[in-house]
């Protein structure tokens, strides 16, 4: 693994004079450590990670690649941050995120010796791509969540709750590596599914029922996401053409995640489909998402996305079609872009008779 704090200060050019890391996950993603205040990084010269007593000795044991301060009971984080701000003679700081309460309370304590500036991108420039280690962790978490939908696949039937179907998913992924759920698990069914986060709650499935399962594995911090969708006893003739468009859509979106393509146009491989089979305004979410430390980040693949895919982004393909007192259908994989042709992360068990 890179020093991604090394990386980072490269990227800080004559701009700017360090860089401030607030977000938790940023944090995780430049120390492997969760559970700290603030990261300052200096474009020369060590880091500082300010962590509260009740994780301190963790830091120590785990966080690399900086220098792990306390922050005393009853004392500020943000305004010990700000005296090493004014120690080191940091002129201007970009961050990546803060609320407005707490910009205020920084800028307060920084006494006009330096300026502010939002630039998250210089972290998600380094997020985006995914690194050797961070795929194979992506890779583990998409094998398990595949073998959790095997566990769907093998406990739909009618009389079971949502929930318990849920409950049996979560321990097969967990029992077999999973370190936890990126997301709520969703089973969906009849009616429910026709909404895109349906939920998982009391409700028994009926024969002749659509149930979408939307579920995800986390494997050393790093996360896959999958939906398929099931059909309860024999499907009808409008359930079959649904499912098969929304399939075509699916995969001929696929086929265009390749470096270098707009994530618009990706998603309007899609749309097209949808729309000219007439359920364009039953397609109402994106096409997908960037999946990496969590599971929803960039690059957004949507009618109004701006971002480029690139290689070693990490994506869902997931296209549906969700009818009001009908139901739904979505079909999600994680997929990996590489250099040449794009690889699904998570595969099979589409549309299974039940």
């Amino acid at each position: 693994m890179r020093n991604r704090i090394k990386t980072l200060q490269k990227s800080l050019g004559e701009s700017f004079d360090g860089y401030l890391v607030t977000g938790d996950t940023n944090m995780l993603y430049f120390t492997d450590f969760q559970g700290a205040t603030t990261l300052l990084i200096p474009k020369d010269g060590e880091s500082i990670l300010y962590v509260y007593g009740v994780n301190y000795e963790g830091a120590r044991a785990f966080a690399n690649n900086c220098r792990v301060e306390l922050v005393e009971r009853g004392k500020d984080a943000l305004k010990k941050t700000a005296k090493e701000v004014e120690r080191q003679k940091l002129k201007k700081l970009a961050f990546d995120t803060m609320t407005f309460q707490a910009h205020q309370k920084f800028k307060k304590a920084l006494k006009k010796t330096a300026k502010l500036e939002a630039k998250s991108e210089f972290v998600w420039r380094l997020r985006r791509a995914k690194e050797a280690g961070e795929i194979k962790n992506i890779r583990e978490a998409a094998r398990l969540t595949v073998e959790g939908m095997k566990t769907a696949n093998e406990t739909i039937r009618p009389g079971l709750r949502e929930r318990e179907i849920g409950a049996e998913i979560e321990y097969t992924m967990r029992k077999l590596g999973s370190y936890g759920v990126p997301f709520d698990t969703i089973v969906s069914s009849g009616p429910h599914s026709a909404f895109p986060h349906g939920g998982c709650g009391e409700r028994k499935l009926q024969n002749g029922e659509l149930v979408i399962v939307d579920i995800g594995a986390t494997y050393k911090n790093y996360r896959a996401d999958m939906s398929r969708t099931f059909i309860v006893g024999r499907a009808s003739t409008r359930q079959e053409r649904l499912f098969s468009i929304v399939e075509k859509a699916q995969d001929a979106a696929f086929r265009k995640m390749l470096r270098g393509t707009k994530a618009s146009k990706v998603d309007a491989t899609a749309r097209d489909i949808i729309e000219k089979e007439g359920y364009g305004k039953s397609f109402p979410h994106g096409l997908g998402h960037g999946v990496g430390l969590e599971v929803h980040e960039k690059p957004v693949l949507n009618p109004t996305s701006k971002d480029v895919l690139e290689a070693g982004d990490v994506v869902t393909d997931e296209p549906g079609i969700y009818i009001v007192d009908f139901g739904g259908i979505r079909i999600e994989d994680t997929v990996l872009v590489k250099k040449d042709n794009p690889e699904r992360l998570t595969t099979g068990l589409c549309f299974l008779e039940k």
